[in-house]
């Protein structure tokens, strides 16, 4: 496989840093000025992911050492297939998600709205560095920055339950990833002297060199246990608590980027420092299947209690996560691919969710699912979204969400899992028993009385929120249907993945 140099991973991670100044710096001058360095920053960030696209589809990785510490130690970049598989998604739903900020923001007037888009543009920034990472201290440095600067937005709202989410998001992130992770990271570098990822898993060899099965089993553990953003059951309450932020930090920081950076680096330690072979000789794929369907069932269960629409979407966020891990986990070629696709299927789903939570919020003041009775009739275009998301997040065609769920299926078969089909099965109807009674209420329910009728609308006619906001939502319900019907390139790349890890079988 041919490696190419190249500064373009740097200069991806600096193009929203330098944003970042930019909008400190002319945020109280201009709201328009500092909202156009958000836009142009995202463009320019996505214009570069994209440049290094065909060099990946043609099997070349593309890598950049900023600095070598000791020997086996190094902040490195490595854009593989799996990394700008990532960062595709993440760029281009910054694009997306910028608009709807500036259409949120601006309409219920919220404070620091500078530093809302500088913690915003440093996040991005962050997240592409994950996803180029190409070692596991490159990873956990990027991993705690995603951490500390999304605090901020956890926070923003500055109530006392706001900053009581905070805390527990920051205590639950940081802590578990330093007395966890980073532990974990230590035992590898001690074992095989280096943190580069390799295809078969940098790991892969530790058995025949000495390492006792013991040692791997807890360094696994301590990885899985450390990596809290994917929020595996019982390491998952620190999720629905950061639900306290504005709807586009719960958009994309907790559809996309925080979450998906969990999830992502869980897929990373399995495939890239353990190596599928590895875990199939320890079993300790197997186990981590389980503990990924335990939280699949149960949040899935806790969802349906849920009145607060936004409650309601964070623990199906903890149920859906798992479907991820689930699929990487069995360790075969179609549920690796299902896996990695369930990324961006379940991104392009959620978002849209989390999009059509904040309209509402803004077009009509309800944050409570009793009180959507009939509100389709009055937001068509979100209710229509909504819909499509709730779909896609269920597996039903020809939404993209099933596409991942279908792959996974096989893949248990490949595994001789069929408890895994009875977990998908179950969990598909538990998906459709918390999203459907929404969408029929907003559509054929009547709409109780409510003294708020949105902003200035005419109390007869639509009460969509700004179109900066809808049409957000309606690009990425429309992007949950055209991954069903051409996912080729996030396929491809999906399938470049599997055939490193499994070297084609």
């Amino acid at each position: 496989m041919e490696t190419i140099t190249s500064i373009t991973p740097i200069i991806i991670i600096s193009t929203s840093l330098v944003a970042t100044f930019l909008i400190f710096f002319t945020g109280d001058m201009s709201k328009n000025l500092r909202e156009a360095w958000t836009i142009l920053a995202a463009i320019i960030k996505f214009g570069f992911v994209m440049s290094m696209l065909p060099l990946i589809l043609e099997g070349k990785i593309i890598e950049y050492t900023v600095i070598s510490i000791v020997p086996g130690l190094t902040i490195q970049f490595k854009v593989d297939a799996l990394g700008i598989f990532f960062a595709i998604l993440a760029s281009f739903l910054w694009i997306i998600t910028s608009f709807y900020s500036i259409g949120y923001m601006r309409s219920l007037n919220e404070h620091a709205q500078t530093r809302y888009f500088c913690c915003f543009a440093i996040a991005l920034s962050a997240t592409m560095g994950v996803a180029m990472s190409g070692n596991m201290f490159t990873t956990f440095l990027f991993y705690e920055i995603i951490t500390l600067c999304t605090y901020p937005l956890v926070a923003h709202k500055e109530t006392p339950e706001a900053l009581q989410g905070a805390r527990r998001y920051i205590a639950y992130l940081l802590g578990t990833s330093i007395a966890f992770q980073l532990t974990a990271v230590f035992l590898t570098y001690s074992a095989v002297g280096t943190l580069d990822f390799s295809d078969k898993g940098l790991l892969n060899n530790a058995r025949a060199a000495g390492i006792s099965d013991l040692f791997l089993t807890i360094t696994f553990v301590l990885y899985m246990a450390g990596i809290t953003k994917a929020a595996l059951m019982p390491f998952h309450s620190w999720l629905p608590a950061a639900m306290v932020a504005p709807t586009p930090v719960s958009a994309l920081l907790h559809a996309v980027a925080v979450v998906k950076t969990g999830v992502f680096v869980v897929v990373k330690v399995v495939l890239h420092v353990f190596g599928v072979n590895l875990l199939t000789e320890l079993g300790l794929g197997t186990a981590l299947a389980y503990v990924a369907s335990f939280t699949i069932i149960v949040a899935s269960v806790i969802a349906l209690k849920q009145n607060n629409l936004k409650a309601r979407l964070a623990y199906s966020t903890v149920s859906q996560l798992s479907y991820v891990i689930l699929g990487v986990a069995l360790l075969t070629p179609s549920a690796i691919a299902g896996s990695i696709m369930h990324i961006v299927l379940h991104a392009f789903g959620k978002i849209t969710l989390f999009f059509t939570a904040g309209a509402i919020y803004v077009a009509a003041h309800k944050t409570e699912i009793s009180q959507l009775d009939g509100i389709g009739k009055k937001m068509p275009f979100t209710m229509a979204a909504f819909t499509l998301g709730s779909l896609s997040m269920i597996g039903i065609p020809p939404l993209g969400g099933f596409l991942s769920k279908w792959y996974i299926g096989i893949g248990a078969l490949e595994a001789h899992q069929l408890p895994i089909i009875a977990v998908l099965v179950g969990s598909t109807i538990l998906n459709a028993c918390y999203f459907l009674p929404i969408v029929y209420a907003a559509f054929f329910k009547e709409a109780k009385h409510d003294e708020h009728h949105g902003h200035g609308h005419s109390r007869h006619g639509f009460e969509e929120a700004p179109a900066i906001m809808v049409i957000p939502l309606v690009l990425t319900a429309i992007g949950a249907v055209a991954l069903f019907i051409a996912p080729s390139i996030f396929l491809d790349l999906a399938r470049l993945v599997v055939t490193s890890v499994t070297g084609g079988n």
